[in-house]
């Protein structure tokens, strides 16, 4: 004897079945959207301290390009010669600490007198014009990228 299964089964077998379906075709384009990525391709150039004029806190600026496909989050910066180390943004000339910077996919991010920049508290040594610093840059989901950054005059502004 053949029993026939009532409509609302077969309706919630069919549906059950779309959705694995769909499910399975969303991995599929998700697997082939994710396989051309390369992520963040980064790299460092521009990097200067001026001389502080304090015993115990500088500022540090550069630029970070990134080649990449993807953004980057700069996340922390650390360097033996400071005991803690800041990044700030600077708008409407207020100065403000963030946890982390964006380098854009494909873009710049610039870290100058006036707008970005790191604040170097708690100096070891107050550091002179040709000394030359250790950075290293943390990046969330890039590895990190040593850095050696001259020490220039008090006052120094880079060439355009």
């Amino acid at each position: 004897m053949r029993r026939r299964r009532p409509a609302r089964t077969l309706t919630a077998t069919v549906a059950l079945a779309g959705s694995l379906a769909l499910a399975g075709c969303s991995s599929a384009a998700d697997a082939s959207a994710h396989a051309g990525t390369k992520g963040p391709e980064l790299s460092v150039s521009g990097a200067y301290i001026p001389q502080p004029v304090m015993a115990d806190m500088a500022a540090g600026y550069f630029t970070v390009t990134n080649t990449g496909d993807t953004d980057a989050e700069l996340t922390s910066v650390s360097s033996d010669l400071a005991a803690d180390i800041t990044m700030h943004t600077t708008t409407d000339n207020r100065m403000r600490k963030v946890n982390s910077l964006t380098v854009p996919a494909g873009g710049r991010l610039t870290l100058s007198s006036g707008g970005n920049h790191l604040m170097l508290m708690e100096l070891t040594h107050k550091p002179v014009a040709g000394d030359k610093v250790s950075m290293e840059l943390h990046f969330a989901t890039a590895g990190p990228i040593g850095v050696t950054v001259p020490v220039e005059p008090t006052g120094y502004r880079p060439k355009d």
